[in-house]
């Protein structure tokens, strides 16, 4: 299972540390970044906060600081001298706020996505209904394996990963897997 280096709870009405709590199954949010270098940067910060702040009003978590309270969270626990290659999770539900930060794993080259027939919930939107997902990551060495989410004969996406369907002729496709988190790119010939 999952190794935290981090993993803080707040109340989300006034940020006051509470015990620890995962929030996988529940309603709500999330977002996972990856940090790195020294000081920190994150990959695509703007866009990750953006996405999770819109998905937020589409599960109705109100507050009028909710990007600040996520931005304050974020720099609490951060140290600008410490040298980052990790995955930053922000998770929100409508009293909770979590950080947690575990260790980035580095693909091998002999990557491969296993199928699984199943769908998320509300799919537009980073939510934590990711129990069943997280199942099947469970059971794969996550460095050299992914999971490709199928229904009705098509495949919407992956369980860490991004899916972009390429084209090239009439006779060859090719899935592209992109780990934007990870700066690297996987064709899967099917």
């Amino acid at each position: 299972m999952v190794n935290y280096l981090l993993k803080k709870s707040y109340q989300l009405k006034d940020l006051k540390e509470i015990k620890f709590k995962d929030l996988w199954g529940d309603q709500g949010v999330f977002t996972t970044m990856w940090i790195y270098g020294v000081p920190p940067r994150i990959l695509f910060f703007k866009n990750h906060i953006n996405n999770l702040v819109k998905s937020t009003k589409a599960y109705s978590i109100k507050k009028s600081s909710i990007r600040s309270d996520i931005l304050r969270s974020i720099k609490k626990n951060l140290n600008s001298k410490k040298k980052y290659n990790h995955l930053l999770r922000i998770a929100l539900t409508k009293n909770t706020l979590t950080v947690s930060l575990r260790q980035r794993i580095k693909p091998k080259l002999n990557f491969n996505l296993k199928l699984v027939n199943l769908k998320r919930q509300k799919p537009e939107y980073k939510n934590l209904k990711y129990k069943e997902i997280l199942k099947h990551l469970s059971k794969l060495d996550n460095s050299k394996s992914d999971i490709g989410l199928c229904s009705n004969k098509k495949i919407f996406e992956t369980g860490t990963s991004n899916l972009f369907f390429i084209k090239n002729g009439m006779m060859l496709k090719k899935i592209i897997t992109y780990w934007s988190i990870y700066y690297q790119v996987r064709i899967l010939k099917i």
